[in-house]
């Protein structure tokens, strides 16, 4: 549920920031808007606390954001929040961002391995990336994760590419377990 509002709000406010040629002026709002809820976590509670009243919210949004984020960004947050979907906002924002990346060509790769990589092996991973996707620029997200004993795992959007050990022993032990002897 979380994502299809996150996927209906974020496409309306990526719609309208396209059709009138906003998409980073938005995009430069949105991050500010992060910054103000990641300082201020109270906020966020107050907004989705079930016994303030909508009005009360949307005063404090307006006395909060008024000249200090476009109309359009302060409309929508209206919006979320007389619909009743404030709970879903970051959704909904990360949603925003990640058509405007798109729309620029920019991936966003999460890269997971067994251990750290270097310098020179996040560039050859990063290159092999660029050779088979249809990205300009690329966001790199670099994790360990030691139970891979080995390989990577990649995922872009909702393609994952998963070379781990762990998972090709998980498949040969699943194959293994299928075959009868006698």
């Amino acid at each position: 549920m979380a994502k299809l509002v996150s996927a209906t709000y974020g496409e309306a406010l990526f719609e309208l920031a396209v059709s009138e040629g906003k998409e980073d002026e938005l995009l430069e709002e949105i991050r500010f808007l992060r910054e103000v809820f990641a300082e201020n976590p109270d906020f966020g509670k107050m907004m989705n606390h079930p016994k303030i009243l909508k009005e009360d919210k949307l005063s404090v949004l307006q006395n909060v954001f008024k000249d200090r984020i476009s109309d359009n960004l302060l409309g929508f947050l209206h919006l979320i929040i007389v619909k009743g979907r404030y709970d879903a906002v970051d959704e909904i924002l990360d949603y925003f961002e990640d058509q405007v990346k798109a729309l620029k060509g920019i991936g966003i790769a999460y890269v997971t391995t067994a251990m750290e990589l270097s310098d020179a092996q996040k560039k050859e991973v990063e290159a092999r990336l660029f050779q088979t996707t249809k990205y300009r620029s690329m966001e790199m997200h670099y994790s360990v994760d030691e139970s891979l004993i080995g390989g990577m795992l990649i995922r872009i959007g909702d393609r994952v590419v998963d070379s781990s050990i762990r998972t090709k022993l998980n498949k040969l032990q699943s194959e293994l377990l299928k075959v009868r002897i006698g």
